[in-house]
């Protein structure tokens, strides 16, 4: 009996898979959101933030994990861009409708604040 599926070569199966350029960036922005930003506005307790701040907190990441300042930027950029965080001259605030589980201090992850952001009420 012949199997339908077909072998890929072995040379195909030991290439690892790239990632493209959107699962990239929403894996930095993750790694942000998860790693630098909401850890800095939970130990300030407040929603918004300077960039001494944010620069302080991210460069203990950067040391802690050995990633790349500039993957951070990348990652902070899109945020920026995401509006889950906005600008105003020297200070960031994170979005209105994060503001409450910052008040109950909750472990908040990406996919909850995407959600949050971009519902429509």
């Amino acid at each position: 009996m012949l199997s339908t599926q077909r072998q890929r070569p072995v040379e195909e199966q030991s290439l690892p898979r790239m990632k493209g350029k959107h699962a990239s960036s929403t894996e930095n922005r993750r790694m942000v959101w998860e790693n630098v930003v909401w850890p800095l506005v939970l130990d300030i307790n407040r929603s918004y933030f300077t960039l001494k701040e944010y620069h302080a907190k991210r460069d203990a990441f950067c040391k802690e994990s050995g990633i790349s300042p500039s993957k951070v930027a990348g990652g902070f950029v899109s945020l920026l861009i995401k509006n889950i965080i906005t600008r105003d001259k020297n200070v960031y605030s994170i979005h209105y409708r994060l503001i409450p589980y910052m008040r109950k201090k909750v472990l908040l992850e990406y996919g909850l604040v995407t959600r949050e952001v971009n519902t429509k009420r």
